[in-house]
């Protein structure tokens, strides 16, 4: 499967090479349009974001100087047809990027406009190898090493990355499937509901950074030593029923959504606006996909949500 970079700036677009890509329902328009704030680390993969943000007739302002931000609200809110879409990436790049990313997103709200925040992140050994490739400067790599800059970074941008609306890791993630993840996230802002995001992955491959909540399924057995089922995926049914009539599996299950009815009203009184769930297996084809299933069944039973499900591995060879 073909990685998101290796370039972090530049990335080819579209599965087919031709600059085409497959256009998703947009998202309704509220009366002053919709605004993504895009931020993240660098080489994690905003600039791949920006261009399919373009791709979809977005206005990508990017790279603008933090004292002009209230400008750019002004425009956003005085001409809503001419911006009905704007994407607008903020990072370190803007100088102190908490403060910078407070300006724009108060300067938005103050103005009647909600914007979705969307946070890229990778981890730090394919970011090391992404620069090194491409031999791209650091923003703050100025006089001392790509992984003391890349810490410096995740501790100046941690305050965004827990405000935002979508964390996203783009550490094993092709282009089509960036594509994917970004639009099937876009207009899903709700303020007085917490976005939940349940993400089923295999522990040989490393935890989901941006996981917030992690349950281990290798307790049960494993369908990948049932020679019949070793080629199936946790989303088959055959899979689902070898999973599901282990014992213990329901009573897991009875576990986590018990938590988790307990934690999601607190989590939501505390202000956070969303949630990642990560249910892990060895190789998250099998049990992990089978019970991140079941507990998206059961979330949006309860009226939890809006809730999404990404299964980091399915496409893995």
């Amino acid at each position: 499967m073909a990685s998101l970079d290796p370039d972090p700036g530049e990335v080819e677009r579209g599965d087919g090479g031709d600059g085409d890509v497959d256009r998703p329902p947009l998202p309704s328009l509220s009366e002053h349009g919709h605004v993504v704030i895009l931020s993240g680390l660098s080489g994690g993969g905003k600039t791949a974001a920006a261009k399919l943000f373009e791709d979809l007739g977005y206005v990508v302002v990017d790279n603008l100087p933090g004292e002009l931000l209230p400008n750019l609200a002004d425009l956003v809110s005085g001409d809503p047809q001419r911006y009905a879409r704007v994407a607008i990436v903020l990072d370190v790049r803007a100088g102190n990027a908490e403060t910078a990313y407070r300006a724009m997103r108060g300067a938005l709200e103050g103005r009647g406009i909600r914007p979705q925040v969307f946070f890229l992140e990778a981890r730090d050994d394919v970011l090391i190898r992404r620069f090194s490739e491409t031999r791209h400067r650091h923003p703050l790599g100025e006089g001392r090493g790509i992984a003391a800059a890349i810490a410096d970074e995740r501790r100046l941008l941690d305050p965004v990355r827990a405000e935002a609306d979508i964390v996203l890791d783009t550490s094993d993630l092709a282009l089509r499937e960036l594509r994917e993840r970004l639009f099937a996230r876009l207009g899903e802002v709700e303020p007085d509901r917490m976005a939940i995001q349940v993400i089923s992955f295999g522990y040989k491959f490393g935890l989901p950074l941006e996981a917030d909540l992690v349950f281990d399924a290798r307790f049960l057995r494993n369908p990948y030593y049932v020679e019949e089922l070793r080629d199936h995926s946790g989303l088959t049914e055959p899979v689902r029923d070898y999973v599901l009539a282990q014992p213990g599996a329901y009573r897991f299950l009875e576990l986590v959504e018990g938590f988790l009815d307990f934690s999601i009203p607190a989590f939501q009184a505390e202000g956070k606006s969303r949630l990642t769930i990560a249910i892990g297996c060895t190789g998250g084809q099998h049990r992990s996909i089978v019970l991140a299933e079941e507990i998206v069944a059961w979330l949006r039973a309860h009226g939890h949500g809006p809730v999404a499900i990404f299964h980091r591995e399915l496409e893995r060879g």
